[in-house]
């Protein structure tokens, strides 16, 4: 990787990204009850941009009404308001050069009955995760498990979520299909015991997926990027891995024959090597793909984000750039930084953000 590297533009289709680096897509819980995330969570999004941000995910946006939501104070972009929120959020951080992406997902079985609307929790099938809900303190509440009908409701709900990105003006909307969230739960043996057609083999796992990929990609402007997100690790029962080597690159020889655009590997560390090999998630991933590769996990400063991006295309940073305004221009000065703790990105949950 050349010393200029960090900061060499990048397209994909007709968007250009004007270096390499970017703000990942981090959890916030800091919305009221219209689904709006509040205005110091907006403007750290527009201000990551001024600074030089490439790339600018929102937090992950629950989709449907009935069964999406697992934490409290999760954001939404279904009705007119919540559009209008974020458009001039959007318009604010293409004016900066950035691109914006909306990341959007389901919960499944990661959540409680007290925070949906419909006060129940639904997965592939009726299993829990073995650690205790941090929040309660007790187990999670037994799934329902999806059924047919329950499938193209939540499939109708990404459609929605995703017509409200392109209404607000996003360059981008990504899939979450990770993190032991409830797309990751169909993909994982793990967490899918079904018999019918949507467990057993990789491919009848990932079917669920496949089908909400080809529906949201037809609201989907052709010009706009559509990418997924997939991980090996989830946010419950963290020491499990939910993929073997050879699972894991099928689901994204999979995802690469569907109409997306890029993928992005989310990794506990960028160099960990996986699956027992002497390769990181991003070299395991090229393997198999062609696409576009984000990776994100432990990248603090600029050496690890050069390191980082010798095996994938763009590089994202959660705590470090949540924690430090000036982190891009930072790493483009190479600067010393630390590596930042989990315990030190709380302040995501505050009432204030960096700004």
């Amino acid at each position: 990787m050349k010393s200029d590297g960090l900061f060499s533009e990048f397209r994909i289709k007709n968007i250009t990204f004007k270096n390499r680096l970017g703000v990942a897509p981090m959890t916030r819980t800091s919305s009221s009850a219209d689904g709006i995330p509040r205005q110091d969570v907006l403007d750290f999004l527009v201000r990551r941009a001024k600074n030089g941000a490439a790339i600018v995910y929102t937090e992950a946006i629950v989709t449907d009404y009935e069964s999406a939501q697992g934490y409290p104070r999760q954001s939404r972009l279904t009705t007119q308001r919540q559009i209008e929120a974020w458009k001039p959020v959007v318009q604010a951080i293409k004016k900066e050069g950035a691109v914006a992406i909306m990341q959007m997902f389901h919960c499944g079985r990661v959540a409680t009955t007290e925070v949906n609307p419909a006060k129940r929790v639904i997965a592939p099938s009726r299993l829990i995760p073995r650690q205790n809900n941090p929040a309660s303190k007790g187990p999670y509440p037994i799934p329902d498990e999806i059924s047919l009908f329950d499938m193209q409701h939540v499939l109708l709900g990404f459609v929605e979520t995703a017509r409200g990105a392109v209404a607000a003006g996003f360059d981008g909307i990504e899939l979450h299909c990770a993190h032991g969230y409830l797309l990751n739960e169909f993909l994982s043996i793990y967490s899918n015991q079904r018999r019918d057609n949507y467990g057993g083999s990789v491919e009848n796992r990932f079917r669920f997926v496949r089908e909400v990929i080809q529906a949201v990609r037809e609201v989907v402007p052709q010009e706009r990027l559509f990418l997924v997100r997939i991980s090996n690790w989830g946010v419950v029962d963290m020491e499990v891995e939910l993929f073997t080597k050879s699972e894991y690159q099928e689901v994204i020889r999979l995802f690469s024959k569907e109409p997306i655009d890029a993928i992005s590997v989310s990794t506990y560390d960028y160099k960990q090597k996986v699956f027992g090999t002497n390769q990181n998630m991003a070299q395991i991933t090229r393997e198999v793909t062609s696409l576009p590769i984000l990776i994100c996990g432990k990248v603090y400063d600029r050496s690890s984000a050069e390191e980082a991006l010798a095996d994938a295309d763009l590089v994202l940073s959660a705590k470090s750039i949540l924690l430090n305004p000036q982190w891009v221009e930072d790493v483009r000065n190479g600067n010393p930084m630390p590596a930042r703790k989990s315990e030190e990105a709380n302040i995501a949950y505050t009432e204030t953000l960096l700004m």
